[in-house]
């Protein structure tokens, strides 16, 4: 049986899965035009497992909207997997985006009529896969997170924590390139959560997956091998998860 993520080739274990470079982001408003990211640079290789952490408005969002190509830069270069997709229209970046990247939200996003097996299989109905080959690949995956015996359950029968293990499988049916995932505990209690955050290093550890976790909270951040801390627009710490990097003290980061 292959395995439930993705898996590159050796050719490509040298080239970022993602790679910002100077991405810069402006709004209009009517004040005038505000800028959300300054000059944004940091990369991402396959098998990283981290989290973009910052407070409400530091700019966060805004960078993972860029990440997860559901919005696009003002200024500067984003790459993804070695291909410079900045210009992309919004037709390639929604193949894109089924293909090779795979969301996590913080509400679940589950369709409530849908079993959990529909659920995760939904993602393959736009990719033209067969019935049969859906249902064998999202039962391998519900099976991946801990949910077998639960693929007719529909959402309303299932627990939060369990719904979010649907929503990470449904995240995984594409083998996508990168995990995104917004806030994924942010909805569940601390035990719950805590048990999706170790979920999210199996995957990691076991599976090759690479997860970027957007999140406001040290102790999702404090889970993952690297933070990327966001302020005002600007990244201001990109290392290991210390106490004083969780704490947001002390740091100045200079892009390479």
């Amino acid at each position: 049986m292959s395995s439930p993520v993705s898996s590159a080739g050796a050719e490509g274990a040298g080239v970022p899965v993602l790679d910002l470079s100077d991405v810069v982001k402006d709004y209009a408003s009517e004040a005038g035009a505000f800028r959300a990211l300054h000059g944004v640079s940091f990369r991402v290789r396959q098998g990283e497992f981290l989290s973009i952490m910052g407070p409400s408005g530091s700019g966060k969002s805004t960078l993972m909207n860029i990440i997860g190509c559901l919005d696009t830069a003002t200024e500067g270069t984003y790459r993804f997997d070695g291909t410079d997709i900045t210009a992309f229209d919004e037709k390639a970046l929604a193949k894109l985006r089924n293909d090779a990247i795979g969301f996590v939200f913080q509400q679940f996003n589950l369709l409530p009529r849908l079993s959990a097996r529909a659920n995760v299989a939904l993602p393959l109905v736009y990719s033209g896969h067969a019935l049969k080959e859906r249902n064998a690949r999202a039962d391998e995956l519900l099976a991946l997170v801990g949910l077998t015996g639960k693929e007719m359950s529909r959402p309303a029968q299932l627990s939060g924590g369990q719904q979010q293990r649907v929503a990470v499988a449904r995240a995984l049916a594409n083998r996508p390139r990168l995990l995104l995932a917004d806030e994924p505990t942010g909805a569940l209690d601390t035990k719950t959560g805590a048990e999706i955050l170790a979920m999210f290093r199996s995957l990691n550890a076991e599976q090759g997956v690479t997860a970027v976790l957007v999140t406001h909270d040290p102790g999702v951040a404090a889970a993952t091998n690297r933070v990327v801390r966001i302020q005002d627009g600007r990244i201001t710490y990109d290392g290991p998860p210390t106490k004083q990097a969780l704490a947001g003290a002390g740091h100045d980061y200079q892009a390479a």
